[in-house]
This record gives C-alpha cells, structure tokens and sequence, in this order.
C-alpha cells in the first residue's frame, strides 16, 4: 500500500483556480484559512459544551462489533455536554458522533459559519454534518454513499485522513453491495489481502482551520488524532453518472444490503467477503499479467 501521492496546501484560492486545479481533475487539495473569515473561528469543543451540552445526541460506540459488517448507526444517545467530557480526555476513546445535521440541530450557528463559495450548490450545498471524536477514534474505511464532493473542514487538534480514489476499489477489497472496505488499514494483512500493496493514496494530516476537499466517491478512512470535531458541507457529483450512482445506493443498494444481512446474517456478510476476494484476485492477476 502506497500512501504517498502527492497533495496540494493552499490559501486564497479563487473559485475559478479550485474547480480548474482540483473539481474538475477530481484531485484532493487541503485549503487552509477558510475559518479564519468567519465567526467559527472561535467554536471548540468547550465553547459547544457550554452552549448547547443539555442537548441530546446519537453517539456511535466504536467497540460495537455489527459495525465492522454492515453501515454506521447510534448505539446510544447521551447529553453532548457529556459526550464532550468524554472525548477532551486525553486517552482513548470509543465513542464518536456520525452525520449530525447541526445547523438543523442548532440553527444559529449557520450564519457563523456559512457555505464556502467553492460548495456552490443549491441542491444540497447548506446541509453542514458535524462529526465529533476523541484521541484516536477512527472511522473505517468507506466511501459516501451519495456519491457527493466533500469540503471537511476540521475543528480543534488535529485528525489523520486516509484517501483513495475509485480506481483502488478492488484493491481495496470493496465489499460487494457496500460502501466499505473490511481490511484493517492500522495493521493491514497483506497475505490475506495481498492485492493492497498496489492501492495507491493520500495520507492527508489536518490541523484546526483547515479545510479538505474530497471529490465524488473517494475512499476515506479517518483518525482523530486528537480530540475535535469537524463540519462537512457537500456538492453533487460533477457527473452524470455519478449522480445516478449515489441515487442508486441510496434507494436500491444499501437497503437491499441491510435486509439481507437481516436475513442472511454471516452468511450474506461471508458471501460479500468471498466475492470481495475474487475480484482482488482478479485484478492481481491483471497486474500481475502487465509487469510479467
């Protein structure tokens, strides 16, 4: 496995140099100093714990094994004042907060921190998920299952991102009927997974105030390197075809793939890792074949 393509950090960049250089390639890009213009240059997770720590929250428990097998869902919920307590401790922690539409939650706070012009999208462009995590939580490796561009901008400490394009989903071992991938990516096993040593991607690390643009469909696998939180703002995919992807998981692949591992259980999650293997193999063999 290959982390080291190469990634541009960038600050006052117009709109037209971004979808030029980066939208339009569907290359990854750090842009840094997007904060700094607005009022959320001042949130933290104290200043959240304050404001709106009564509030009642989905957490998602990492330790929860069904999560290594199917789609992310809150295991529980609990007062963000004390989720908050838990994650600026400084140590492990198992506990993380996925997809929370916060400026539905808390509508204030969208006008301290409005859309960046690069979102430009009217469809979808002012929907902000929050994502919150303690030191050394990770997020497996996955892609969005709507197939969006993704502007990540990170919040207090500091956070690892791990990217791949679409082009590495065998290597990756993409589960068929899912937006995820069941290898290890802190210890991967290259004899059980040997076809990762050609994935190739970005090892992207993230301080407080930056921004990163993930473009349609690219593979992420996340590490909270300290404990923070983040907001995503998203745009459609720039395709046509992507589009009807995103829409396809949506309605047709995701929901069949939950009522069969309903019914199916570790039978249907064994079939998926079984076929997952095949085309891995398949596409080795291709490599194989070409550098021979």
């Amino acid at each position: 496995m290959d982390l080291n393509l190469p990634y541009d950090i960038v600050e006052n960049i117009t709109l037209e140099e971004f979808n030029k250089k980066y939208l339009h390639q569907k290359k990854p890009v750090v842009i840094k100093g997007l904060v700094d213009k607005t009022e959320a240059k001042y949130w933290s997770l104290q200043s959240f714990k304050e404001k709106f720590g009564n509030h009642l929250v989905d957490v998602v428990d990492n330790t929860n094994v069904k999560h290594k097998k199917t789609a992310v869902k809150a295991d529980f919920k609990m007062k963000l004042g004390d989720f908050i307590n838990e994650v600026q401790k400084d140590e492990e922690c198992p506990y993380r907060i996925f997809l929370l539409n916060i400026f539905k939650e808390f509508p204030e706070l969208r006008s301290e921190f409005p859309a960046p012009e690069f979102v430009n999208d009217k469809f979808i462009g002012d929907i902000g998920y929050s994502f919150f995590g303690g030191k050394n939580t990770k997020v497996k490796m996955h892609y969005d299952i709507d197939m969006s561009n993704v502007f990540h901008t990170h919040f207090e400490g500091k956070k690892r991102c791990v990217l791949f394009s679409q082009e590495s989903n065998d290597f990756l071992y993409r589960l068929p009927f899912s937006l995820f991938s069941p290898v290890d990516m802190e210890n991967p096993d290259y004899e059980k997974y040997p076809a990762l040593r050609y994935a190739k991607g970005y090892d992207i690390h993230l301080e407080a105030g930056d921004t990163l643009f993930m473009p349609a469909g690219y593979w992420h696998y996340m590490t909270y390197l300290t404990g923070g939180f983040s907001i995503s703002y998203r745009s459609l995919a720039p395709t046509l075809s992507e589009k009807l992807k995103g829409l396809k998981n949506l309605l047709l692949m995701v929901p069949f793939d939950r009522m069969m591992l309903n019914l199916g259980k570790d039978n249907w999650y064994n079939w998926k890792h079984k076929k997952a293997l095949e085309y891995a193999n398949q596409s080795l063999q291709k490599v194989n074949q070409l550098t021979a």
